[in-house]
């Protein structure tokens, strides 16, 4: 038992709180969609991506954290 690989129980959890998080999720989908056709490269969405992946990480720590050594 001791020779086993660790699992990363991160990947599982935030797969587990997408869900929870379709709303920052479908915000930032939408700026994508909304600046796909600029061309001068001044137009990101590095604030929706931020919001989303908060969200994850927010719904992710206190079910992580328990489970580490």
């Amino acid at each position: 038992m001791a020779d086993e690989e660790p699992v990363d129980q991160k990947k599982y959890l935030e797969e587990s709180c997408k869900p929870k998080c379709v709303k920052p999720f479908l915000e930032y989908q939408a700026c994508v969609k909304r600046i796909q056709d600029d061309d001068s490269g001044h137009k990101h969405c590095t604030g929706q991506y931020f919001d989303f992946w908060s969200c994850i990480d927010k719904c992710v720590a206190p079910k992580l954290f328990p489970k580490l050594k």
